[in-house]
């Protein structure tokens, strides 16, 4: 498979060892299936929209229909680039700029209540950072399911690079697998799905030799990614 040939042939992916709560095949087993949860909603869309197009009765529906196929093959692409960077090998480029980060992590959270406000002082990416960045911010927006403000921000402390996505907003939380998750543990209670992306942030960060911390409190989600420049 495709997916798994890019995971497996990336070579600044981290790679799974003894010390790793779960095995590389168990890994890909959880990722595709997150994959497959976050595509179904967009494509199962665009069939509704197409049997609708389809439909003689229904045809006073089309302009209905069409923009439901627009807005969900919208999504499916902007899934599509988001989770080749986040998550798989993406293109043989060893750097991303920060502009076409920022553009994938808006196109994921748009239409969404959270907003982002992207203040990232790098202009380029290697890698292991781009993975690192991403994910963190789309993490930081998904704290906060009644809206607020995700801030995204990277700074230097002499050779490390620190990631920071804070996320401000009534309700914003982290649920506890996502803490779990965050913290590189493996999953014993819980969704599968809200657990995946946060290990696979602290397994992107950990393997490059950095470190991740998140932390809740009233009203507001700081996770913190320390890498190597």
């Amino acid at each position: 498979m495709t997916f798994n040939a890019e995971l497996a042939n990336d070579p600044v992916l981290p790679v799974m060892d003894a010390d790793r709560p779960i095995d590389g095949q168990e890994l890909a087993a959880y990722i595709a299936g997150k994959l497959c949860h976050d595509f179904i909603s967009p494509a199962g869309a665009i069939l509704s929209g197409l049997d609708l197009l389809s439909d003689p009765t229904a045809q006073d529906m089309r302009d209905d229909a069409m923009n439901l196929i627009q807005q969900s093959a919208t999504k499916m692409a902007a899934l599509v680039q988001f989770c080749r960077v986040a998550f798989g090998a993406a293109t043989t480029s060893e750097r991303f700029s920060a502009e076409d980060l920022r553009a994938l992590v808006a196109d994921m959270v748009a239409g969404g209540r959270a907003s982002l406000d992207w203040s990232v002082s790098e202009t380029e990416f290697a890698k292991p950072a781009a993975r690192a960045l991403v994910n963190l911010a789309y993490l930081a927006a998904s704290a906060l399911p009644s809206g607020g403000v995700a801030t995204i921000t990277t700074a230097r402390e002499g050779d490390t690079l620190v990631l920071r996505g804070t996320a401000v907003g009534n309700r914003a939380r982290l649920k506890p697998e996502a803490v779990t998750g965050f913290a590189g543990e493996r999953l014993t209670d819980g969704l599968p799905g809200q657990w995946i992306q946060p290990y696979w942030l602290w397994l992107t960060v950990s393997g490059a030799g950095g470190t991740l911390t998140a932390v809740p409190t009233e009203g507001q989600v700081e996770i913190i990614a320390r890498m190597a420049v």
